[in-house]
């Protein structure tokens, strides 16, 4: 939990840690919003939960639990809080808010969505149930409610193979981060056909009716905008320059960029991997304020500065926003009761394989 600081101590901290990161000025500046949001979220009784994608300022000022975002939400539902700040994207406070529906759940920016989510709808979900009727669906947490409402059971990206092994089907619908999906499929030995391809509007889908009876896992072309720009090209340039380099990459990568890292693992587990081991130096395939958060909690590893890929959708989340939200009790998240309870469901079944 967040110690409340006065606004030299926060700035001490936050320079303590960023100071060789970011300019003095700004630190001096968000030390002040950090100090009045921990005092308000106080009087307001409420939980702040900073995703490990947040921006280093925030992430490192003023959460209460800091993580995955499930695991966060999770740990939202315990507290005895009244209101949840989710800085993360809306999914995410969605979950929160299927976690905790008697709470109030905000997010600071009612921009802040997410292309993978975006990628697939419930409207896609029954199409695809329709279509391979009998064939359960495992959807990925990242996606909205009323997506995790029309599906069977969820996943993490920590735990796909794992939920996908439990389900003991020659066939699954697993949706919808295409990446991930092959990332499973090649771990599991299955092959996965994706009859729905993405075409130019207006084209025939010539893929659309044939499903070769040999498939045994369906899957979806949705991807994450941050990690689908990551390539072996960017691990053989790192291994150029720095020969001892240890490179992490996210599930959400290609399967060609998973198979060259030398670990693939949710952020969970990339930080574990981090604090546990002890390599010369370490480069994160993934969303680069997470690889400044790291190297801000952990000094003594060395981390190879050669990420520009941000989130514009989390770059949304800002401690201007997180105070104005918890001021004004802004962008309030809801979820309709039928949505959540089914929602919750599949949710519940995944956390009871673990």
């Amino acid at each position: 939990m967040t110690v409340n600081l006065s606004g030299d101590e926060m700035y001490q901290k936050l320079k303590t840690m960023l100071g060789d990161s970011v300019p003095d000025v700004e630190l001096r500046y968000k030390s002040t919003l950090a100090v009045e949001i921990n005092q308000l979220k106080k009087e307001k009784n409420a939980v702040i939960l900073g995703h490990n994608y947040m921006e280093p300022a925030l992430y490192h000022s003023v959460p209460d639990f800091t993580g995955d975002s499930l695991e966060l939400s999770r740990m939202a539902a315990r507290t005895d809080k009244d209101i949840i700040v989710f800085c993360g994207v809306r999914f995410m406070a969605e979950t929160a808010k299927i976690l905790s529906p008697t709470k109030t759940v905000l997010i600071p920016s009612p921009r802040a969505g997410c292309s993978l989510a975006s990628s697939i709808t419930a409207a896609d979900v029954r199409a695809l149930k329709q279509r391979f009727p009998g064939v359960p669906v495992v959807t990925y947490v990242n996606t909205y409610a009323d997506v995790k409402a029309e599906t069977d059971i969820c996943c993490t990206s920590g735990n796909a193979v794992k939920v996908v092994e439990s389900l003991g089907s020659t066939s699954v619908i697993f949706i919808p981060d295409e990446y991930l999906a092959r990332n499973v499929a090649r771990e599991t030995g299955k092959h996965i056909i994706f009859p729905t391809p993405k075409a130019p509007r207006g084209a025939p889908d010539t893929d659309l009716d044939v499903v070769p009876l040999h498939a045994d896992m369906i899957g979806w072309r949705g991807r994450c905008e941050v990690h689908e720009k990551y390539t072996v090209q960017d691990i053989l340039d790192a291994r150029e320059q720095y020969p001892d380099v240890v490179v992490l990459a996210h599930p959400e990568c290609s399967p060609e960029v998973t198979a060259a890292a030398d670990f693939a693992g949710s952020t969970a587990a990339m930080i574990r991997y981090v604090e546990q081991t002890s390599a010369p130096r370490y480069l994160l395939l993934t969303e680069c304020s997470m690889g400044d958060n790291i190297a801000a909690a952990n000094p003594d590893k060395e981390m190879v500065r050669m990420c520009s890929v941000r989130c514009p959708h989390m770059n949304e989340i800002t401690l201007q926003d997180t105070l104005k939200s918890l001021q004004l009790t802004r962008y309030v998240v809801e979820v309709p009761e039928e949505i959540r309870v089914k929602a919750y469901r599949s949710v519940e079944r995944m956390l009871a394989i673990g």
